[in-house]
């Protein structure tokens, strides 16, 4: 189901500018706090009113400010999961199932056993909302929009009041329950993981605008925007110039990279993800050599940070994330020198 999003509103601080569409089933928003990409989203559901653009899925204008387009939220069959789940904390189950739905009362019933066995809340359907766990009050919330039979399912960052157990466990609850929904689904998120273990394609936002627009795979891989690359969790970001026509120049390394390393184009930036480093020579025609002039080790569960510089003039350090089954840092040391393979460079743009 096609969607395609243009809309513009300005706020005393804050300007959204956004545009984008895509055909995708499962699409990803990421992007920091304060972004605008609750905002989008809250635009597309109607909860929200865009000054200017237009918003339109499957065919069906949500709206259009040139021809003075606005359809009611209630007449978009759009489902909306808000962050806290919105359940009314006095009706059970059953009741905030099928609080909305205008159907006979056998109907009404067997739709909601239906939901209720659909997404195993079996044995809840007369407990309260402050009676159930994080993932069963998103269940819940999940069943009371598919009892609808929406033509898409807006997701606004539903694992971020979850403590890390229970989010992994009920993100992949909510990836089975809705593996075989047809309608498209847009997830909002600032984390990373969650962006990558749903979506097919991914809008990268930052300050009110669409930066970047890309498969799940090409994102993590080839960001190109330095924004991009930071959301996306690489580490090692720096400024380059160039030295000459052959050579680039990092001054916050004190580096100086062939520009034959990799697809420059007009990268002001580039970027190096803290787990790309190795040990050892890699074998790989033109790899990267990074002396290690001084460093600072921090240990983890399962792996260590080291923080190192690569030379006394050196002004940023450089990041390495090393599992320990690789390299035990607290017997072996840190090594003179890690090697990068230069596929593993990025080369990113500012804007």
């Amino acid at each position: 189901m096609a969607i395609e999003v243009r809309i513009h509103r300005e706020f005393d601080d804050f300007k959204l500018d956004v545009q984008f569409q895509s055909e995708s089933r499962r699409i990803g928003i990421l992007g920091a706090s304060g972004c605008g990409k609750s905002l989008t989203l809250k635009s597309i559901a109607g909860i929200e009113r865009p000054e200017t653009g237009k918003i339109e899925s499957a065919g069906k204008v949500f709206f259009d400010s040139a021809k003075k387009i606005w359809m009611p939220p209630q007449e978009r069959n759009v489902g909306y999961l808000f962050q806290n789940y919105a359940l009314f904390p006095t009706m059970t189950v059953e009741k905030n199932i099928g609080i909305a739905l205008r159907c006979g009362k056998k109907e009404k019933e067997k739709k909601v056993r239906d939901m209720i066995e659909r997404f195993s809340l079996q044995g809840l359907e007369k407990k309260l909302p402050g009676q159930l766990s994080g993932g069963q009050q998103q269940r819940t919330a999940l069943a009371r929009i598919m009892i609808y039979e929406p033509d898409m399912i807006l997701l606004d960052e539903p694992f971020s009041a979850l403590d890390s157990y229970l989010k992994e466990q009920t993100q992949r609850e909510c990836l089975e329950l809705l593996q075989d929904y047809p309608g498209t689904v847009i997830l909002v998120s600032h984390s990373r993981d969650e962006i990558y273990r749903f979506s097919e394609e991914v809008l990268v936002m930052d300050g009110g605008k669409a930066v970047i627009q890309k498969t799940v795979k090409e994102l993590f891989e080839h960001p190109q925007k330095v924004a991009a690359a930071k959301l996306t969790g690489c580490k090692n970001i720096e400024e380059i110039v160039w030295k000459d026509g052959k050579h680039l120049y990092v001054p916050g390394w004190d580096m100086v990279i062939p520009a034959g390393m990799g697809n420059v184009g007009g990268a002001q930036a580039i970027g190096i993800r803290a787990h790309e480093f190795t040990t050892e020579r890699t074998e790989s025609d033109g790899e990267l050599v990074f002396p290690v002039y001084k460093s600072e080790v921090k240990e983890d569960l399962f792996e260590y940070h080291v923080q190192f510089f690569t030379s006394e003039r050196a002004k940023t350090p450089v990041v390495w994330k090393v599992s320990k089954k690789l390299w035990d840092v607290g017997e072996k040391g840190v090594p003179k020198r890690l090697h990068l393979r230069r596929e593993h460079i990025l080369f990113l743009e500012r804007e």
